[in-house]
C-alpha cells in the first residue's frame, strides 16, 4: 500500500489476511473425536503481521540484519484444524485452545559473509535488507523463526497469502519440520551461496509433546536436523527452473504406532495410545524431491515428492508419511490482468501399515482420529483466482475439493470454498 526504501538502514512493513471458509454438509456415518465435521460450517481467520528489520552496518559484503517479526490471529478454522491431513487453511492455529493475545514470531540475525567482491542484484523483502549480495557467500541465521523461510521454498506453491491455502500444497507435508504449535522454532542455519547452486543446514529445537506450544531446549536429547540441496538449472533454456532435494532427522520424545497398536492387542491400553510409548532417542527421517520450472513468460508449473518412514509419530506438522503434488499458475497479462493470478493443484497424501492400523483401531493423533479407519488416500484439488484490486490489495476465489478426509473412504468427499482478503503494508 505504501513504497519502502531500499536505502534506508530499516524494514517496516506489515501484512493482514483474512481467509473465510465454509463447508457443505457430506457423507459420514460416523465420527471420532478428531474428525471433520460433516455438518455445514462457516469460519473466518485472521492474520496480521508487523515486519521489523535493521542494518547496522551497511557493509554489502558482510551485512548484517536484525529480524523482529510479531505477529496476532483470532478466529477460527472448519473443525478446528481437525480431520484433514492436507487441513485447508494455512493461517489456522493448530491448537483450538491457544489464545489470540500477539507474540513474537520471529527474532533473528541475518548475517551474510561474502567470499568475492562481485555483487549480484537481490530483491529487497522482510527477512533479507541487503539490495545487492556477493555471489558467493555464506548466510547465516541464529534464533527464532520458521523453518519455511528458509527450506523447501517453492516459488508457485509456497505462498498461503497470495497463491493456495492447503497445508500439503504450501509445503511438503511428509517434511515433519520443527515447530511449535504456531509454526516456529528456535535455532540456527548454515547456507552456501554460488551463482547456480545452494548447499544448506539448520538445526531447530522439537517441541516437548506433539503439537505443543513449549521447545525442548536441550538439543543433546530432542532437535531437528535438515540439510537442503537447491539447483538453480532450467529443463527449458531461457527459462527459470529450480530443483531441491532436502532431507530431515527429528530426535524427540515420540512415541511408535505399531508399538502403541501392540499394547492395544495385548490390553495394556483400552486403545492404542502414541503416547504411551513415548521415548526420548526416538528418531523420524525422511526425504524430499522439489521442483518449479517456468514453462512461458506467464505460465509455471511445480512438483514435489516428499516421504518419511512414518513408523514414528507425526510430532510438529500434520500426520503425512507421503506425499505427491503437482501444480501450475498462470499470471493474467492475456486478459489485462498483469497481477492477476490463477492456480490449481493436486495432492495425494498417504500413511504407511502401522499408522493405517492405529487410526483403524481408534488411535488418535494431534490431527486425526475418527475412530475407525477403511483407509484410501487423501487426494485433494484446490483452484484458486487471486485478484489485484489496487496497490497492496488483493482478494481471493478459492475451491478445494477432498477426497477421503482423513485418509477414511467411508466419509466425504468434502467441498470447501474460501475468500481471502490480504493487504500488504
Amino acid at each position: 500500500m505504501f513504497p519502502h526504501s531500499e536505502t534506508a538502514p530499516y524494514w517496516i512493513s506489515g501484512q493482514l489476511n483474512v481467509i473465510s471458509q465454509a463447508n457443505p454438509r457430506f457423507h459420514s456415518p460416523y465420527h471420532g473425536p478428531n474428525s471433520f465435521r460433516s455438518v455445514p460450517a462457516d469460519r473466518t481467520s485472521i492474520l496480521d503481521t508487523l515486519y521489523l528489520g535493521y542494518q547496522p552496518d551497511r557493509n554489502l559484503r558482510y551485512n548484517t540484519d536484525f529480524i523482529v517479526d510479531f505477529e496476532e490471529t483470532a478466529g477460527r478454522g472448519l473443525s478446528n484444524a481437525l480431520g484433514l491431513a492436507g487441513y485447508t487453511n494455512l493461517d489456522v492455529v493448530r491448537n483450538p485452545n491457544i489464545g489470540s493475545v500477539p507474540y513474537l514470531a520471529r527474532g533473528e540475525i541475518h548475517q551474510t559473509i561474502g567470499l568475492t567482491s562481485k555483487m549480484m542484484e537481490s530483491d529487497r523483502n522482510p527477512l533479507s535488507l541487503a539490495t545487492e549480495v556477493p555471489a558467493r557467500r555464506f548466510e547465516i541465521r541464529i534464533g527464532k523463526m520458521s523453518l519455511p523461510d528458509i527450506f523447501d521454498v517453492n516459488e508457485v506453491a509456497s505462498d498461503s497469502h497470495l497463491q493456495f491455502m492447503n497445508w500439503t500444497v504450501d509445503d511438503d507435508g511428509a517434511w515433519d519440520y520443527a515447530a511449535d504449535t504456531r509454526g516456529y522454532t528456535v535455532g540456527g542455519s548454515v547456507e552456501y551461496d554460488a551463482p547456480s547452486w545452494a548447499f544448506r543446514y539448520g538445526i531447530f529445537a522439537m517441541p516437548t509433546v506433539a503439537n505443543g506450544e513449549t521447545l525442548d531446549w536441550a538439543f543433546s536429547r530432542a532437535n531437528g536436523q535438515n540439510w537442503e540441496l537447491d539447483w538453480q538449472r532450467s529443463f527449458l533454456r531461457g527459462r527459470h527452473g529450480a530443483t531441491r532435494l532436502l532431507g530431515f532427522a527429528n530426535h524427540a520424545h515420540m512415541g511408535n504406532y505399531r508399538q502403541a497398536v501392540e499394547h492395544y492387542t495385548q490390553g495394556i491400553t483400552p486403545t492404542p495410545e502414541i503416547t504411551s510409548v513415548e521415548r526420548f532417542g526416538t528418531v523420524k527421517y525422511g526425504l524430499e524431491w522439489d521442483n518449479e520450472q517456468d514453462i512461458t513468460d506467464n505460465f509455471r508449473i511445480a512438483s514435489r515428492f516428499g516421504w518419511n518412514d512414518d513408523q514414528e509419530e507425526s510430532f510438529a506438522y500434520t500426520e503425512v508419511g507421503q506425499t505427491v503434488l503437482l501444480a501450475a499458475d498462470y499470471y493474467g497479462g492475456h486478459w489485462h490482468r498483469a497481477q492477476d493470478k490463477i492456480g490449481t493443484a493436486f495432492v495425494s497424501n498417504a500413511i504407511n501399515k502401522d499408522h493405517q492400523n492405529y487410526l483403524k483401531y481408534g488411535g488418535v493423533g494431534f490431527i486425526l482420529g475418527d475412530g475407525h479407519l477403511n483407509y484410501g488416500r487423501e487426494n485433494i484439488v484446490e483452484s484458486y483466482y487471486n485478484l489485484h484490486a489496487w496497490r497492496g490489495l488483493f482478494y481471493a476465489l478459492d475451491v478445494q475439493h477432498v477426497d477421503n478426509p482423513g485418509y477414511n473412504r467411508d466419509r466425504g468427499p468434502v467441498w470447501v470454498f474460501s475468500l481471502r482478503s490480504h493487504i500488504d503494508f
